[in-house]
């Protein structure tokens, strides 16, 4: 008999593609389901992107393989990107290490500098991968909590004596939407300075619906000294099927993040860094007519939410609506697998990321104006 390896015991496949394939079956059967609970951008990429990688994949060479640390052309648009976009300085050369989606990011970081045992703090609620790479490589997780009445924004206090070897961050937060002030960013990085913790930020939401200035963890000074960023071009420029993303931080770092990546893959396609490179040339009058048409959405959506009477916080960012049931019943698993059999839209339970988030639960904001129509009417009927 083959048996499977022990570390898959502690995960369990992934909740969003368990409930894809539930989706799917339904609508085989002509059920049509209305998500609402992936956040899956639809729109197209910005103009101009779509030729030029087509052109690119006309090429001799674009079917080759590439290089793991990407194009020259790829880091030097990354860079640049940096500075016009955080006002952050980041040297193309040694600082920047593409990747195929910033998913695989955690599965780098994580392998290269966690051992068993080792202790990762991990937000609650948070970005399920975080927890399922940690587990995988039999990491010591200790979650910190984060709660609604101070903004989601950890506790530092009563993380001093835990002597974890790396900590996760997100702003804007995912599943919640909460930003976070330059000023917390900057005692988050102190305490990591203070600990010897590898401070890890997850920043791919900060252009989307964000009334505060875009921040990297580099904003901060001294930050590259103990600081990895992720970032993804998924969300900002509706490429979530290209897998773009990158990590910024200092050369050592990199290096090391790097032996773990040469050995998984063989590059990025060719075409597609050309069309990250292009995606990356616009200016700020995309992200106004993105947010535009992101905000048409997400009315409709808090009108869904006041309707059902849930909770949410006007000024989020990030693709979704986070909201909080008010029922005497507050069971999200309950709530959201009832709201989906009743109106056959699937929204997220909140549970899904954390224990601190049950009593929530979560909408994407990635579908149609006309379909949100017709999901609100679906209720509203």
């Amino acid at each position: 008999m083959i048996v499977t390896a022990k570390r898959t015991h502690k995960i369990s496949e992934y909740f969003f593609s368990e409930k894809m394939k539930e989706i799917h079956n339904l609508e085989k059967n002509g059920v049509k389901i209305i998500n609402l609970g992936i956040g899956n951008p639809d729109l197209l990429p910005p103009y101009g992107v779509l030729h030029k990688m087509k052109k690119a994949s006309e090429l001799k060479h674009a079917n080759t393989y590439q290089s793991s640390i990407g194009i020259e052309p790829l880091r030097n648009a990354i860079s640049n990107w940096y500075k016009k976009v955080y006002q952050v300085d980041v040297d193309p050369k040694n600082e920047i290490l593409p990747l195929m989606g910033s998913k695989e990011g955690v599965m780098h970081i994580s392998m290269s500098y966690l051992d068993k045992g080792d202790k990762v703090l991990i937000p609650n609620p948070g970005y399920p991968p975080y927890s399922s790479i940690s587990k995988l490589l039999e990491a010591k997780i200790i979650y910190y909590d984060l709660y609604e009445d101070r903004n989601w924004i950890p506790k530092l206090e009563n993380l001093s004596k835990v002597e974890a070897k790396i900590m996760w961050i997100n702003y804007p937060h995912m599943p919640t939407g909460a930003t976070i002030s330059f000023e917390k960013l900057e005692e988050i990085v102190l305490f990591s300075k203070k600990n010897r913790v590898l401070l890890v930020h997850d920043n791919p939401y900060s252009l989307i619906l964000n009334k505060e200035r875009p921040l990297s963890i580099f904003n901060v000074k001294g930050a590259k000294d103990i600081a990895l960023e992720l970032n993804s071009l998924s969300k900002s420029y509706n490429m979530p099927g290209w897998r773009v993303g990158m990590i910024i931080g200092k050369n050592e770092f990199i290096q090391n993040i790097l032996k773990i990546k040469s050995q998984m893959d063989s590059g990025m396609y060719y075409p597609i860094q050309i069309g990250a490179i292009e995606a990356m040339n616009h200016d700020a009058k995309w992200f106004e007519s993105l947010n535009i048409e992101y905000m048409k959405r997400r009315k409709i959506i808090w009108e869904i939410c006041d309707y059902l009477n849930l909770k949410y916080e006007k000024k989020s960012s990030g693709i979704f609506v986070w909201a909080k049931i008010t029922d005497a019943d507050k069971n999200d698993w309950i709530w959201s697998d009832k709201f989906f059999k009743t109106y056959h839209i699937f929204v997220t339970p909140g549970r899904v990321f954390g224990h601190n988030g049950k009593g929530y639960v979560r909408f994407s904001i990635c579908c149609p104006v006309k379909i949100l129509e017709q999901a609100k009417n679906r209720i509203f009927s």
